[in-house]
């Protein structure tokens, strides 16, 4: 059984959003790597303040190299957990031959699979805006409040949104429109997958993860749905993300893959 966990952070977050995941998966004994995006590996209050020029252009594909090139590094295959976009990555990384097993929480957008209401009206003011393709966008105040984790205590949003908000890349947004990456929901190498939802995601709608589950179950490897009540899309930080986080594991740990004997070979 692997004893390597990848954690895969989202738009508007970086590594720092997974350090409860972190240190709770390294009390249990297992060696776990937070990786950041290429341009996004320093303090959520520096990246606001002073963004590295070149986030601005960082694609999803970039992203997702950038990923691949670190599992293949690693000593054994590792268990892929992602949140958000970080979910969608994973997909693709699974696509790829990559992972004993994988986790999307609260998966964004899906290249195949219709947009959720919400998740229409929550890329609005990245794909309102025709020039952030070329930007590097922040979010704001209210739109953390009201939408992105609209469970978290009024009183510590603001402190929230400090400790972990970060710029992020309109063009990954736009990716999901031009550049598409394509995954095969056919794929017979693709590891054992579960998809979390959260019914009160406003970023990333259940109905929308259910319908990512549908497609991934044209694969013959061992796919699974979970829906957490009353969870919103900042379910990896939110009051209670301890329940999340041990059920993402036990999955992943009770249904990986064996890991090859043979090493990881590239995709084409």
């Amino acid at each position: 059984m692997s004893k390597t966990i990848v954690l895969i952070h989202g738009a508007w977050l970086n590594s720092k959003s997974w350090e409860g995941f972190k240190a709770r998966y390294e009390a249990q004994g297992y060696t776990v790597i937070a990786p950041d995006w290429p341009y996004d590996d320093r303090d959520p209050a520096d990246l606001r303040a002073d963004p590295d020029p070149a986030l601005a252009k960082l694609s999803q594909r970039q992203i997702i190299a950038h990923y691949a090139d670190i599992i293949r590094a690693l000593p054994e295959e590792p268990i892929l957990i992602g949140h958000s976009l970080g979910g969608v990555f994973v997909q693709h990384l699974l696509d790829m031959g990559l992972g004993v097993a994988g986790v999307a929480i609260d998966p964004a957008p899906t290249p195949g699979v219709p947009l959720g209401p919400h998740a229409i009206w929550s890329a609005l003011p990245v794909l309102g805006d025709p020039f952030s393709w070329l930007k590097a966008k922040v979010m704001s105040r209210n739109y953390f409040k009201n939408r992105f984790a609209q469970t978290a205590p009024k009183d510590q949003a603001d402190a929230l949104y400090d400790r972990y908000i970060v710029p992020t890349p309109g063009r990954v947004y736009w990716n999901g429109v031009v550049g598409v990456i394509k995954i095969n929901w056919k794929n017979p190498a693709r590891a054992p997958l579960l998809l979390i939802g959260g019914e009160k995601d406003l970023i990333a709608d259940a109905s929308m993860t259910r319908a990512i589950y549908k497609k991934q179950l044209q694969a013959p490897s061992i796919t699974e749905y979970k829906e957490f009540a009353g969870r919103s899309h900042w379910t990896g930080i939110d009051a209670g993300w301890e329940q999340v986080a041990d059920y993402a594991l036990g999955w992943a740990v009770g249904h990986a893959r064996a890991q090859k004997v043979t090493p990881i070979s590239k995709a084409a």
